[in-house]
């Protein structure tokens, strides 16, 4: 086991047995987030859902399985070979939105996260992990496909895959973000085009 695989199973251990909100007391599992600890690549949501509570795992629902499809088509990638965790390790009750306070309260288990892991971008999927990882007020609209820098890192926002889901003009639009991704993955480092953002 790898020193960061190690790092990150002992913060697993440790957000599992986590009672600093309510939402604790409602979970059936915490969703702590899989992958490779040596992921370069981080895709953040916004928080589990009845599946991912249910298995403990995140994206594990249609929304997942699109992601699958995402990662597969349009990546040439494996769910092995990236990392996918969500700001909020607790389903809220009915999928409601989470709280500001409950973000506050789980934010710093992602930022260890991504700590140990050291990616060279995180992709924030929807509204809420890419406010919370940038401190942005503009929505998801104006700031998709605009890769940020923050700290040891990039944010690269993008609609959630969800949303095409319920959404079906949006189908056509996350198949281009992730397109626009691949993009980004493989350009050299771009010059900063926001002023650096420390979060650790």
């Amino acid at each position: 086991m790898s020193d960061k695989a190690r790092d990150l199973s002992a913060l697993a251990e440790i957000v599992e047995k986590c009672q600093r909100c309510e939402l604790a007391a409602g979970r059936t599992n915490v969703v702590f987030g899989e992958g490779s600890p040596e992921a370069q690549l981080v895709f953040v949501g916004e928080a589990p859902g009845y599946h991912e509570d249910l298995q403990g795992k995140p994206f594990v629902g249609s929304a997942g399985r699109f992601l699958d499809e995402l990662l597969r088509e349009i990546l040439g990638l494996r769910r092995e070979e990236v990392y996918i965790a969500n700001v909020i390790k607790c389903r809220p009750p009915d999928n409601r939105d989470p709280s500001a306070q409950e973000i506050e309260t789980c934010k710093p288990y992602l930022m260890k996260q991504l700590g140990i892991i050291g990616p060279r971008v995180v992709c924030t999927l929807g509204n809420f992990a890419t406010k919370t990882l940038t401190g942005r007020r503009e929505g998801i609209t104006r700031l998709r496909r605009k890769p940020i820098k923050v700290d040891r890192f990039y944010v690269f926002p993008i609609f959630h895959p969800a949303a095409a889901l319920h959404r079906g003009d949006l189908y056509d639009e996350v198949r281009q973000d992730f397109a626009s991704l691949k993009e980004f993955l493989e350009s050299p480092e771009p010059p900063d085009e926001t002023p650096q953002m420390e979060l650790f």
